[in-house]
């Protein structure tokens, strides 16, 4: 069986590590950034605007896919729906929530708001016309099946390799301290790392560190910079830099608004971290709580600061939780065990 992978460029490497392991079941994959084959409208780059479709021709005669997985709803994936290929959509995100928070905060002008509409359109599109819909986590499968009754849907988690994320020294930190690594793209997310004003308050000898970026950077950074206490890192390359700053932290946090399964809590779990994360969404779907972590509700701030207490003075329990999680992402998110139950996915659906 061959199937063509179409990845966006922030996805690449998970997705080649995907394909490696699927080539192990005897499924050969192409993996290709899905916008260099075919883009249209709305591109950045107006010549894409008219693509011919030539790029894209050329590959489906020369591979000759059983299927296409896409992992983001583009024109390359409707055209692929087009010509009746079977189409796996891998939905990572609550698309219809993020439209909307999109439409109320970046895009609320014109050309934006147009460039946002068009989207949309192709999304919706793509998702009526899948052979498959494959949200990332149940909660969002909840959402897909009542916006779209009719499709097939299976829940495919975002897959990992355990043997990337091993102690890495080399970042050094001031402890005790609290590791974040989340982006700030999304309003709806980000803003639940404002909770640490009051957190940062409560525990000044604690230090809080921020590995990330985004749009919303400038409404983050000037509300938590006021206190000594909060660091920001900026960016940090994947996933060499990653693994070191996950090495060097006592505790690591994702305080979000709305998350569906979000990667660095797999990645932190491996590197044998305690996790403290809102209970939103697709979140305690890979947390055990109490087991590997604390879940906490959203804005609830005493709580939060009575977990990572616990978290800070108990070593100990940092050990036993930081080992839980890791046999915890290994049994149940390893590419190998992902892979698996993908590959009979596509022998029932294709």
């Amino acid at each position: 069986m061959k199937l063509l992978i179409g990845a966006s460029p922030s996805k690449i490497f998970h997705l080649n590590e995907f394909a490696g392991e699927l080539k192990k079941r005897n499924i050969e994959c192409k993996v290709v950034i899905d916008t260099d084959v075919y883009a249209g409208f709305p591109s950045r780059n107006i010549s894409n605007w008219f693509d011919s479709g030539k790029k894209l021709k050329k590959l489906l005669d020369d591979f000759q896919p059983d299927a296409v997985f896409v992992d983001r709803q583009t024109n390359f994936g409707l055209k692929i729906a087009e010509q009746k290929i079977p189409l796996l959509v891998h939905l990572r995100g609550d698309f219809w929530s993020e439209i909307e928070m999109a439409k109320n905060t970046l895009y609320k002008y014109p050309p934006k708001r147009t460039i946002i509409s068009v989207k949309e359109k192709i999304a919706s599109k793509c998702f009526e016309k899948s052979t498959l819909i494959l949200p990332i986590c149940k909660y969002l499968e909840e959402i897909v099946n009542k916006k779209f009754p009719k499709n097939q849907t299976n829940v495919l988690y975002q897959g990992i390799n355990p043997n990337n994320w091993y102690q890495d020294d080399g970042m050094k930190l001031k402890h005790p301290c609290v590791g974040l690594l989340q982006s700030a793209n999304i309003w709806g997310k980000a803003e639940q790392m404002l909770i640490l004003k009051k957190l940062m308050k409560k525990m000044p000898d604690v230090t809080f560190y921020w590995a990330g970026d985004g749009p919303y950077r400038d409404k983050i950074l000037p509300e938590l910079s006021k206190y000594n206490n909060f660091k920001w890192l900026g960016p940090l390359k994947y996933p060499n830099e990653v693994r070191k700053y996950l090495s060097e932290i006592d505790v690591y946090s994702l305080l979000t608004g709305i998350d569906m399964s979000p990667l660095t809590l797999q990645e932190a779990q491996l590197m044998e971290k305690p996790v403290i994360a809102t209970n939103v969404g697709g979140v305690p779907e890979l947390i055990q709580n109490e087991k590997t972590g604390f879940l906490v509700e959203p804005n609830e701030t005493s709580k939060l600061e009575e977990c990572l207490t616990v978290l800070i003075e108990d070593e100990k329990k940092r050990k036993v939780m930081g080992k839980n999680g890791r046999e915890f992402i290994k049994e149940k998110f390893s590419w190998e065990v992902i892979t698996k139950q993908f590959a009979d996915v596509m022998k029932n659906n294709i």
